[in-house]
């Protein structure tokens, strides 16, 4: 049975947590102090926001955590339902709807997609969404059968594309939350029309074909 002291105790996580992820998605991360966020969670004492999660780093990772383990448990329900199909769609929907799906069932109003964004732009705190993802199995796996659909397409080509497939999921994501947000046009509807939409520009994007790369010699 839990402690009343520890129940109390994960609810100022939560508060923290909660305000941590609004005001890094609002303001971005290096914007925001800890004192900011202690006082957007409801908390008189500055220290809070350290006493409880440490460093900046790891709160962001705190926040980060909350989400991809909800989204890689959609991932591992989309993946057991697209092992073995060689086709490229059903493998693009593993990497896309479970984002998309998280989005919809948490929200409105939801601030994580634009954290995500915000954190894109910053080395130090891209590197936490990096290794937390790399850390997932069903993402992993998601990879390794988007792959084995195009056995031609070259090893520096597929990191590119997979940059650019990341970067779209990322953004697009985070441009629809903010019209929710602020209550202007979407292009798409609802979220599910939204990864329809992704996963349309993403399929293309990997069968789109690749220009030879030029030698050393041909760029001289």
């Amino acid at each position: 049975m839990t402690s009343p002291r520890a129940s109390r105790a994960e609810a100022t996580r939560a508060l923290i947590l909660d305000a941590a992820e609004r005001l890094f998605a609002e303001r971005g991360v290096l914007a925001v102090s800890n004192r900011q966020i202690g006082e957007a969670a409801g908390q008189g004492n500055t220290a809070v926001v350290g006493y409880h999660f440490g460093a900046k780093e790891d709160l962001v990772r705190a926040v980060v955590r909350r989400h991809t383990s909800r989204i890689e448990g959609l991932r591992a329900e989309a993946l057991a339902a697209t092992e073995g199909s060689s086709e490229v769609r059903a493998w693009v929907g593993c990497l896309v709807r479970p984002l998309t799906g998280h989005l919809d069932a948490v929200g409105p109003p939801t601030w994580f997609a634009r954290f995500h964004a915000q954190l894109t732009t910053e080395p130090a705190y891209r590197e936490i969404v990096t290794q937390e993802s790399l850390g997932s199995p069903a993402l992993l796996a998601t990879v390794d059968g988007l792959n084995r659909c195009l056995p031609d397409l070259p090893a520096a080509v597929r990191l590119e594309r997979g940059d650019m497939t990341r970067l779209l999921m990322v953004h697009v994501c985070a441009e629809r939350e903010r019209a929710l947000a602020e209550g202007t046009p979407t292009p798409r509807t609802t979220w599910d029309a939204t990864a329809t939409g992704l996963v349309d520009a993403i399929v293309g994007l990997w069968l789109a074909p690749a220009a030879p790369t030029p030698t050393r010699g041909d760029r001289a």
